[in-house]
């Protein structure tokens, strides 16, 4: 800890530097992001460290997406103070406990499913009260549009079709297949979107779900969120449970809400969305271990590439795709992996 930041963690939080062990600084094990971040503890009191670089607190996503979160009642951490020039922001700390950690715990799926049906309704904060809420948010600046969603599924294409598997006979075909599923997406109507909406971004504290890791929110459609949160890499999510869950949203959003979606239709667009999002998430595990030689998310692709399969088992439009995996040799090597 510099001077600097420990002189103003003593001044925010009251503490004298007189006080013997007074502030402590524990590091807490990162993710896949750059950003660092440690648990403040000071007698019986803690709190949650973000240590970035400068920003401007004006402008700065984190702190936007909070505030509108918030005011539109979802349950995300408290921001206790901010400073750009420090590049960090203090927390409240919401303990260790991840919606990924209880759900092997329990040893059975639906043992945890109280704690997911409280992860959807969160999710219908986001996506239908804070997407009507028009005040000033960076998340409405912002958008999943055929740019951005073609970008991620090229990415893909660069770091694990010809990174890992050095599969470089992907043609133009494949280019247009990638269009026309974005342009199809970019086409249906949007609303906030968290965009990593996964067990390991969603925090049990006090018998209840609560919400991070946001900062990257944008707009798209409702089915992104839905299918990182039931299609998540990191647990083996039953799809009975998938399907009961899909049902609850659906309902909470027409009784609470007055939005009603096609079942039909929505499903269509949720399986659509799916190969989309997971192809995506192949790509950044591929890229870890490409850039980086981070090996600790290659584990991750094979049951990714096992859900995408069924998908495209189920949307016939994506044959182009369908071909580069299997000739690709992507489902030998994820054998491989097991």
């Amino acid at each position: 800890m510099t001077t600097e930041l420990g002189k103003y963690l003593q001044e925010t939080l009251k503490v004298s530097p007189s006080q013997q062990g007074a502030l402590e600084i524990h590091p807490l094990a990162g993710d896949a992001s750059s950003r660092r971040y440690s648990r403040i503890q000071s007698g019986l009191h803690s709190w949650v460290l973000m240590e970035w670089e400068p920003f401007d607190p004006e402008s700065y996503s984190l702190l936007s997406v909070q505030k509108h979160l918030k005011k539109n009642h979802v349950l995300v951490p408290e921001v206790v103070a901010a400073s750009g020039e420090l590049g960090i922001i203090l927390y409240e700390d919401l303990g260790d406990i991840t919606l990924e950690q209880e759900f092997f715990k329990t040893r059975n799926p639906y043992g945890v499913l109280g704690y997911y049906r409280m992860a959807v309704d969160e999710l219908l904060k986001i996506h239908l009260q804070a997407s009507q809420d028009k005040s000033p948010c960076i998340a409405f600046d912002l958008a999943f549009d055929v740019e951005k969603l073609s970008w991620e599924m090229n990415f893909t294409r660069t770091h694990f079709f010809e990174g890992i598997l050095k599969f470089k006979d992907c043609s133009q075909e494949l280019n247009r297949e990638f269009h026309q599923l974005s342009t199809l997406l970019h086409e249906q109507p949007k609303y906030i979107q968290h965009r990593d909406y996964h067990s390991r971004n969603i925090m049990v504290y006090q018998n209840k779900v609560r919400v991070i890791d946001f900062q990257d929110a944008r707009m798209g459609i409702v089915q992104y969120d839905l299918c990182s949160l039931f299609k998540d890499a990191y647990v083996p999510f039953p799809e009975s449970l998938e399907t009961e869950l899909l049902d609850y949203y659906l309902y909470r959003a027409q009784s609470d809400y007055g939005v009603e979606w096609p079942r039909e239709e929505f499903q269509y667009l949720y399986e659509v969305q799916s190969i989309q999002r997971l192809f995506k998430a192949i790509g950044s595990f591929a890229s870890f271990w490409m850039l980086r030689k981070d090996q600790r998310y290659l584990k991750y692709i094979p049951p990714t590439l096992a859900k995408i399969k069924k998908s495209l088992i189920k949307i016939s439009e994506y044959p182009v795709l369908k071909r580069c995996l299997d000739e690709s040799g992507a489902y030998e090597w994820a054998e491989e992996k097991l």
